[in-house]
């Protein structure tokens, strides 16, 4: 199953590829011819930060004569290595970094800015250069004369909406604002495969559409993936059964007054992405896809809406081609759609950027399509999985912390920025974590909880509206219920206002230790804390529980109540009241120290024996005797949940996968170190010997 959604979300290939096998895909493009600048300043943040890992982002102010074509070179002062980057093309020798233009932001008018992003690595210190030089100039917010007046680029982003009617008198603002929230029918139609079922979800029933509906959502976007259902060149007809059966499906949400959109979805990697080395054919088929489907849709409500294509990424390193090849395919879409008549004319069409991304270059030439079109009816698109080290738990980084919070509203500022304030709405068409993609417990469930209801409360503060996507891990097409009612409480409750929480929603008591107070921080989040609920029963504050400011201390002797005879795991469910929203569950959990033991094993199938006596696992780490991180992703000392280590409470094992040990190297003991949510460490050394690995207890 991991396998299956793992070839199902090529969102999450781009997120780890970003690390690791873009190390090498780095080059060089010529720029355009460059003018020299009289003078600049550079404005570089490395604005998160992790264990070996950052993103920088720089923004480029000319301040003399206007520019086209720019190199910006830098000196690395402690060793940092680019490792991917975007808006520009990045070559790097030793320390030594030039960044050149890729073909929309070639252009920088006196007094203008553009900007570009990157992902770095690091050891020892992350100390910013001190000198940037701009196509000869050293950048020092200083010009060497008055700098002429210029007009603003040409292709600069409209700063107030075009002025033809909506839809239906209708505000495209308004009515994205009405799809929230929404929900995703991911891994049907959408599946690669022999059929809708083929990733694991039963056939789509009308039942499960109108039960969605009432679980509150008012959109749901539908993916769709046309490659197996079309004919050959030079006509790509579309099956006609395959049609219909989307056809359907659209109609029975659009019966539930859904907001539907549908795409062309998985299409985007298995044969869209070779554009660039087979323009002319890949165009066709495109074209040949929205032909059939504008045709098909054309009387359909206006409550349709098409999205040009999911996620779009091509061969290469070419950023300027590839934003270019963007550009060309949403033009030729939203030509197609129009052409087509009926309520085509008008319909709201949605336009993603490169990747579905949100960094400021590809917001920047996705608004630059959107001015060109000129059309009212356009609504933007990008997906958002969270700060990747917590999106997936690698690095150490296990809770929602203010990093991960800052991560969120930068974001959705940018965004904001970028679109709604030109009244150009936003759909965040995706949104979730990507260790969900291995399963939902790869992020511990309360800070899980916590990301989701900060998502959703900021993303109406910036007026975006969301999709959140669900493969089935979520909601049991089968059953017809959420697999998980504590997070669909969450989630609902995050649509209306906020939910308070806490630092933790376990409290550990050790069985071979000594009872005490035990104290939380509570996140009320603009709510008032109206007590401490067991059950049916409501706590006596000054008795069960105190608080004072924002903590909240459960007593000893309450918790002695609670644990009983002390039985390992959970032996009781506290949850705490606020005056809105969604409670807070508090776990007592008793537990001891875990115990592990010697094995053997193969580097495909090595478990460590486990006796967890209470306590869940957190992250793990691994290190040589040198001190040096040992396994996958070695800028970082904690391993990915679930790719290289992943609990089987039932079993009593910690599994290691053959992922991590094709990182290790053969004969060189490796330090594990487990560490546990009650706060406990645990070490364990294992040597890899060929296909045989030995596990020793610390």
């Amino acid at each position: 199953m991991h396998g299956t959604l793992r070839a199902a979300r090529w969102r999450l290939a781009l997120s780890t590829v970003a690390i690791t096998s873009l190390l090498t895909g780095l080059g060089v493009a010529a720029a355009s011819t460059a003018h020299a600048a009289t003078g600049c300043s550079v404005d570089y943040s490395a604005e998160h930060e992790w264990p070996g890992g950052f993103t920088g982002n720089v923004a480029i102010t000319n301040l003399g004569d206007p520019v086209d074509g720019w190199d910006l070179e830098w000196t690395f002062p402690s060793g940092q290595q680019v490792t991917q980057a975007w808006g520009a093309t990045v070559a790097q020798s030793g320390a030594d970094v030039t960044a050149s233009n890729v073909g929309y932001n070639g252009s920088i008018a006196t007094n203008g800015t553009v900007s570009f992003g990157f992902n770095g690595s690091w050891s020892g210190s992350n100390q910013a250069p001190d000198q940037f030089v701009l196509n000869g100039t050293t950048c020092t917010g200083d010009v060497s004369e008055p700098p002429p007046t210029s007009p603003p680029p040409t292709t600069a982003p409209p700063t107030t909406p075009p002025t033809t009617p909506p839809p239906d008198g209708e505000d495209p603002m308004s009515v994205v604002a009405a799809m929230e929230p929404g929900w995703n029918l991911g891994n049907s139609l959408d599946a690669v495969g022999d059929d809708e079922t083929a990733w694991g979800n039963p056939w789509i029933t009308q039942e499960l559409i109108q039960n969605i509906r009432a679980e509150g959502f008012n959109s749901i976007r539908i993916p769709v993936t046309w490659s197996a259902q079309q004919g050959p060149a030079p006509s790509y007809t579309i099956d006609q059964a395959y049609l219909d059966r989307v056809e359907e499906v659209v109609d029975w949400a659009l019966d539930e007054d859904f907001y539907v959109m549908i795409n062309i979805h998985h299409d985007s990697w298995q044969w869209i992405v070779d554009m660039p080395n087979d323009r002319t054919n890949v165009l066709d088929r495109y074209n040949a896809i929205w032909t059939q489907v504008a045709d098909t849709f054309q009387d359909a409500s206006p409550r349709l809406m098409f999205e040009s294509v999911n996620e779009p990424l091509f061969t290469g390193s070419d950023d300027a081609l590839h934003t270019e090849l963007l550009h060309e395919l949403n033009v030729s879409f939203h030509e197609i759609v129009r052409d087509s008549g009926g309520n085509n004319a008008d319909r709201m069409l949605v336009l993603p950027t490169m990747h579905t991304g949100s960094e400021q270059p590809y917001l920047d030439a996705l608004n630059h399509t959107i001015a060109e079109l000129d059309d009212p009816n356009l609504i933007a698109t990008v997906h958002f999985y969270g700060f990747w080290p917590f999106s997936v738990n690698v690095a150490g980084y296990t809770r929602f912390d203010d990093e991960v919070r800052q991560d969120i509203v930068d974001t959705f500022d940018r965004v904001h920025n970028a679109f709604v304030t030109r009244g150009i709405p936003v759909v965040i068409g995706e949104y979730g974590l990507l260790g969900f993609d291995q399963h939902v417990g790869t992020i511990q469930q309360g800070e899980k909880l916590k990301f989701f209801e900060f998502v959703n409360h900021y993303a109406q503060q910036t007026q975006l509206t969301t999709q959140i996507w669900d493969n089935g891990q979520h909601y049991n097409r089968n059953a017809m219920h959420w697999r998980d009612q504590e997070f669909y409480d969450m989630l609902s409750a995050s649509w209306s206002g906020r939910s308070g929480t806490a630092s933790a929603d376990q409290v550990y008591v050790e069985v071979a230790g000594q009872i005490t107070d035990q104290t939380l921080t509570l996140n009320r989040h603009g709510t008032t804390f109206e007590g401490l609920r067991h059950g049916s029963t409501l706590l006596t504050e000054g008795q069960h529980y105190t608080v004072a400011g924002d903590q909240l201390t459960i007593t000893a002797s309450t918790l002695t109540d609670l644990v009983g005879s002390q039985q390992y795991g959970v032996n009781a469910d506290l949850h705490a009241e606020f005056s809105q929203g969604a409670p807070w569950r508090i776990s007592v959990i008793s537990y001891d120290t875990p115990i592990l033991q010697d094995a053997n094993g193969a580097t495909n199938s090595f478990a460590v024996p486990t006796e967890f006596r209470g306590d869940q696992l957190a992250t793990m780490e691994a290190v040589y005797a040198d001190g040096s991180n040992a396994g996958p992703h070695d800028w970082t000392s904690f391993k990915e949940f679930s790719q290289a280590f992943e609990p089987d409470y039932d079993a009593g094992v910690i599994e290691l996968t053959s992922t991590f040990f094709d990182s290790v190297n053969d004969g060189a003991p490796v330090t594990l170190t487990f560490h546990f949510w009650s706060g406990d460490t645990v070490s364990y050394e294992v040597v890899r010997s060929g296909s045989t690995v030995t596990g020793t207890a610390g």
